[in-house]
């Protein structure tokens, strides 16, 4: 596993600190958990191809469902 070091504002840290007491997690846990969710999310031409296919098909899908 590789490690990461990140410079944020007291502020910053305070208010991560705040979200990650809300969940019930680290600071740690909180930041990996967020930076996952980023990296997990498609970009905007990975979702324009979902959106088109999913409109190209919608009456096949459709009929499938019946």
């Amino acid at each position: 596993m590789e490690h990461v070091t990140i410079q944020i504002t007291k502020k910053e840290y305070h208010h991560l600190q705040s979200l990650a007491s809300k969940y019930g997690l680290s600071v740690s846990e909180l930041a990996r958990l967020s930076l996952e969710d980023l990296l997990a999310t498609p970009d905007e031409e990975t979702t324009q191809a979902m959106e088109y296919i999913l409109q190209k098909n919608h009456q096949l899908y459709l009929r499938l469902a019946k």
